[in-house]
């Protein structure tokens, strides 16, 4: 019997109404466990409850804390498994996915849209579901398992705000599915002899700007006091409004003299940037140092840029960094 640590770290599944009617996490992980009394059977499991938070409060520290106390138990274990709201669970699996490289141990994330305390709830299932996929000989890597889908952590989005189907696996195959509660696996374990390493730093100063119709180039200097990378979520493949003579150009320009690294992406859900179709998009692919996110998801594109600033603050070193794919993250 294969041993797992499971570690909690509240969202909906731990939930239960507090005295204003609000759900808050409440329940412990021994709690937890004993709501699904069949995964006794199903492997030897060790419980650690590392925080009880709505995973909207979920962010880098506790990310870096994560990887932590995975790589302090790493050769105790067969696997692990992570109760995770579902909120920031996509963010999250993506920054295990750059902190933990080369793992060759399953690390799977799950939690539900309704607490294990409700009598119909999805949350047992996605558990049992997570624990089943663990232990079997298929398990690798980093996966979210969620309503019977084991999604790779680089590929994962939460798609759907209540519904028991949130996630979805963006422009890749999902790993493996279950199918009357049998699991059926489509992508192999990569073949990989690297030794398994943990990262530690993650730089936060990371931002998000999604642009709109008539956005006004000055909110690139208005940032740049407490940035040190911008992604830029642009209309279809990608571009910049206002041509080559126009101020987003221009600050673009002079955010990427500054030292500041430049993502380029796209508000489209799938299928991705391409700054080589389109003139908006090519005059922004030629400005020394831009990047460009491809088919990445969002969470990806934010967590990997957060791990490269991490590791190097010289721009270069970051971008070849960020540049380089990690765990099907990007397809070139």
């Amino acid at each position: 019997m294969k041993k797992i640590l499971l570690i909690a770290t509240g969202g909906t599944i731990a939930c239960r109404p507090s005295e204003n009617g609000a759900l808050a996490p409440a329940l412990s992980v021994k709690e937890i466990l004993e709501c699904v009394p069949e995964l006794s059977g199903l492997a030897d499991i060790d419980k650690f409850q590392l925080f009880d938070l709505d995973s909207t409060n979920i962010g880098p520290s506790e990310w870096t804390a994560l990887a932590s106390v995975i790589r302090d138990n790493y050769d105790g274990y067969d696997g692990f498994v992570i109760l995770h709201g579902t909120d920031t669970m996509a963010y999250t699996a993506a920054a295990l996915c750059y902190l933990i490289q080369h793992n060759k141990k399953p690390i799977v994330l799950t939690g539900s849209q309704k607490s294990i305390y409700n009598r119909d709830t999805d949350a047992r299932n996605n558990l049992l579901s997570a624990f089943l996929y663990v232990v079997s000989e298929y398990a690798f890597g980093i996966h979210i398992v969620f309503d019977g889908k084991v999604i790779l952590g680089t590929r994962s989005r939460k798609v759907r705000s209540k519904s028991f189907n949130a996630f979805s696996s963006i422009d890749y195959p999902e790993t493996a599915v279950f199918r009357d509660g049998k699991l059926i696996s489509f992508l192999p374990a990569p073949k990989d002899d690297s030794p398994v390493r943990f990262y530690d730093r993650l730089d936060p100063a990371v931002f998000v700007l999604r642009l709109v119709p008539g956005m006004d180039a000055g909110i690139f200097s208005a940032l740049m006091p407490k940035y040190h990378a911008i992604v830029i979520e642009g209309f279809g493949v990608g571009g910049l409004p206002g041509g080559p003579e126009g101020q987003l150009l221009s600050a673009v320009q002079s955010w990427l003299s500054s030292g500041r690294l430049a993502v380029f992406s796209t508000q489209v859900q799938h299928e991705g940037s391409d700054l080589s179709i389109y003139e908006v998009g090519r005059i922004a692919r030629d400005l020394p140092g831009v990047l460009e996110a491809r088919d990445m998801t969002p969470e990806a594109v934010v967590t990997k840029l957060m791990w490269a600033l991490g590791q190097s603050s010289d721009p270069r070193t970051a971008g070849k960094l960020f540049s380089k794919p990690v765990l099907h993250d990007k397809l070139d």
